[in-house]
């Protein structure tokens, strides 16, 4: 028998470390060719590792959490070498695909982008043979976690299957597609006893921050605790907004994308940072330099299935409606199904954070730092406005915008905002140029 060394792979984009969101085995665990070892993540992609050999687990080289290095040791897997000898050291090299992953259970407005499972291969649908029964539950605790990947915990939530109740044929009980795939085949319902009242709950569980969550943790923190914020907010009467909108959608051709509000704000917030380009910036406090661009690329906070990811739309200085929206409908996709590429996710000069009909009335948002501003979009409502005479329906909107303090003075905040709201109450001027 020999070893075979499987160490992490090379994801390529220049990333010289990754950090380990998920084992699927164990030590002492049998494996087969092909079959997914680990997740890892870098950045905000996240990738499945499988192995290229088939024997028994010997050996893990780190835990979930862990930042493990390319190139460096991840697991050993004792082989059959040939005659019985042992197998050189090798790395697998082959570049994994992104992949979905765990949708986070406690998270708001922004959870985990997981692309459909890839097809297995023919030796792995073999290998998995169901040998308990799939018309009843599986004992668990209450509290117990069934093993299963990030798909499969996707498609039992989108199939509302409780995973304690499917059977696991995998390593160690992990549950795989394949006995999802029959669970949901014969019909079986997640059963419950009646209840017979309230019921005192002891169960405590804690739950190591770790992949996107902990980045975008790390990423608040750095914000919140360097970048003096400074919120401004304003009302907006968007009446004359949304019946252009409305009759823009009316017309629209078939190959062009619903407008929502974002498209003509992007606009208004392109002629207004033309006018006032120090917001339209990045601010190095190590270095203590301002970077001011031409390009307005605009970062939108997007909720996925994994947590707040913020795709950009770049170059929304060169953009019209119709192409702002369609780039936004293509990024918002890429970033909730985990297809969008790295350089799709950074490079942003000024950010737009929207949380739609959950918009509530003001929101205090925090900048995404290194920029120094970021413009947050609340719900509309239709509220009673004194025209002198009367009141009449109006529909309002505010925008709750905050501004890093050290570089955008107070009354430079408020001419920006109150620029945007003189475009987007007068939505014809978003379209003349000069």
């Amino acid at each position: 028998m020999g070893e075979f060394v499987i160490k992490m792979p090379d994801v390529g984009e220049g990333v010289a470390e990754a950090e380990l969101v998920e084992w699927h085995v164990k030590p002492g665990d049998p494996v087969r060719e092909d079959m997914v070892l680990a997740a890892v993540m870098t950045d905000k992609a996240t990738v499945e590792i499988p192995s290229p050999v088939e024997g028994v687990v010997l050996w893990l080289g780190a835990d979930v959490g862990d930042t493990v290095a390319v190139k460096a040791p991840l697991l050993r897997i004792q082989v059959a070498g040939e005659d019985g000898n042992a197998s050189e050291e090798a790395s697998f090299a082959a570049a994994p695909q992104p992949v979905k992953t765990e949708p986070a259970k406690d998270e708001g407005t922004e959870a985990k982008p997981v692309a459909p499972p890839p097809a297995r291969p023919a030796v792995e649908a073999k290998a998995i043979q169901s040998t308990a029964p799939v018309g009843g539950p599986v004992p668990r605790e209450p509290a117990e976690r069934p093993l299963a990947s990030p798909a499969v915990r996707l498609r039992a939530q989108e199939a509302g299957v409780d995973l304690r109740q499917v059977p696991g044929t995998g390593p160690a009980g992990r549950i795989t597609h394949d006995n999802l795939d029959q669970f949901i085949a014969h019909g079986v319902q997640h059963a419950t006893a009646a209840p017979t009242g309230p019921a005192r709950k002891t169960d405590v569980e804690e739950i190591k921050v770790t992949g996107l969550r902990r980045r975008i943790a790390e990423k608040m923190r750095l914000a919140a605790s360097r970048i003096p914020h400074i919120t401004y907010v304003e009302e907006v009467d968007v009446t004359d907004l949304e019946d252009l909108r409305a009759t823009m959608n009316a017309g629209r051709k078939p190959d062009q994308p619903k407008l929502t509000i974002l498209p003509f704000l992007m606009r208004a917030m392109v002629k207004t940072l033309g006018e006032q380009p120090g917001i339209n910036a990045t601010f190095d406090d190590d270095a203590g330099v301002v970077t001011r661009y031409g390009a307005v690329h605009i970062g939108i906070a997007t909720q996925t299935p994994s947590g707040l990811t913020v795709p950009v739309v770049r170059h929304a200085e060169a953009r019209s409606i119709w192409d702002c929206a369609a780039e936004l409908t293509r990024l918002a996709d890429a970033a909730r199904n985990g297809t969008a590429a790295r350089e799709e996710l950074s490079g942003s000069t000024i950010t737009i954070s929207s949380l739609g009909a959950l918009g509530g009335i003001v929101t205090t948002p925090i900048i995404n730092h290194p920029e120094v501003a970021i413009v947050g979009v609340n719900k509309i409502m239709t509220q009673p406005v004194w025209d002198g005479t009367q009141f009449i329906p109006r529909k309002i909107m505010n925008l709750s915008s905050s501004f890093d303090h050290r570089i955008v003075d107070g009354w430079d905040a408020a001419v920006f905002v109150q620029r945007i709201k003189a475009l987007l109450e007068t939505p014809a001027l978003i379209f003349i140029e000069g």
